[in-house]
């Protein structure tokens, strides 16, 4: 009985543990599970997909599911301490960076004070594993201080190592275009398009993904990127739009190697997929957690029937440029 009652205890801190008034970030502690002992930490940081909504989404499955430690982080207006994903220029709590073994990545044209963005300098160099989300290929913008040792991570960077940019860099993308029509068309993913790659672990279980954001284009990935999968538009916002053929076939699940001047090799895991209605998909959430297993090297610990069901409700705010819930807290996200 003992027993029972202290899981039910577990259960209970790891949903409700979050973040008190006041507190500029969430944290879930880990437990019993395959990655316990191991901290994720998850970045929210875009005006447009919803990010502040799917990332808690996903900690507290990672955490209350499989036993990570996981901590989101959000950009927050200091003048009122709310949540705002338009303030591009204040994500605090990134020395949680320094205690992290995975990192989750969902953020635009942001740029961060160099206090901020020095963690996740030190995370690279370190060689450890990121994973970037849809607008993560151009996730950095210098607009202010062009004069910061990280401007060179602008989307549209001309430095010598760093042309197009930290995606470019990390990922092996920038931003180039909406391949689909933004706001009418969807993605539907093409899982058996890839022979060689139908065994790895990132795609074990994932049978069906489809969302109603647009498929993104893909011109110039390097050739150590290996490509899992690709994406076709769809005709219509709704997972039985049928596919649009007549447009080429996109990435949109790929892997890369990455390395910084001085620093330790890493690998990336990158998708264009990830506006909070896309995570929708339960084989979306589950390539997602597939692909954390596997960069924590833990791709054994990865079967067809991972846990991916919500921790309680999951009510996503459609995607768009000022449609996030105004006057929230970051406690609001428990």
């Amino acid at each position: 009985m003992f027993r029972i009652l202290a899981f039910a205890s577990f259960f209970l801190v790891s949903f409700w543990v979050g973040a008190q008034p006041g507190q500029t970030y969430l944290q879930f502690p880990g437990g019993p599970g395959p990655g316990q002992g191991k901290h994720i930490v998850l970045v929210a940081g875009d005006d447009e997909y919803r990010s502040e909504e799917s990332m808690p989404m996903l900690a507290k499955i990672l955490s209350s599911r499989h036993g990570f430690k996981t901590t989101v982080l959000f950009p927050i207006d200091p003048s009122t301490g709310d949540v705002v994903p338009n303030y591009q220029n204040n994500i605090p709590g990134l020395e949680q960076l320094q205690t992290a073994d995975l990192l989750i990545l969902l953020v635009r044209f942001r740029e961060l004070p160099d206090a901020q963005a020095s963690y996740l300098e030190e995370y690279l160099l370190a060689g450890k594993p990121i994973i970037g989300l849809r607008t993560s290929t151009h996730g950095f913008a210098y607009q202010k201080n062009k004069g910061s040792k990280y401007a060179k991570w602008d989307w549209m960077s001309k430095v010598p190592g760093w042309e197009q940019g930290f995606g470019k860099r990390i990922f092996g993308e920038t931003w180039v275009n909406h391949h689909g029509i933004h706001g009418k068309e969807g993605t539907r993913a093409l899982l058996d398009g890839v022979k060689q790659n139908a065994n790895h672990p990132v795609l074990r279980g994932v049978k069906d993904i489809w969302g109603p954001s647009d498929v993104y284009g893909i011109k110039n990935l390097p050739k150590e990127a290996e490509v899992l999968f690709y994406g076709q538009s769809t005709a219509g916002m709704n997972d039985q739009a049928p596919l649009i053929w007549e447009k080429s076939v996109m990435p949109i699940a790929w892997t890369k190697a990455y390395q910084l001047e001085g620093g330790k090799p890493g690998t990336a895991f990158a998708s264009t997929m990830g506006a909070s209605l896309d995570f929708q998909s339960a084989d979306l959430r589950r390539l997602v957690l597939n692909a954390s297993f596997w960069l924590l090297g833990m791709g054994d610990a990865v079967t067809a029937e991972l846990n991916v069901d919500y921790i309680g409700t999951y009510s996503p705010t459609a995607f768009g440029f000022d449609t996030f819930r105004k006057g929230i807290r970051v406690a609001d996200f428990n």
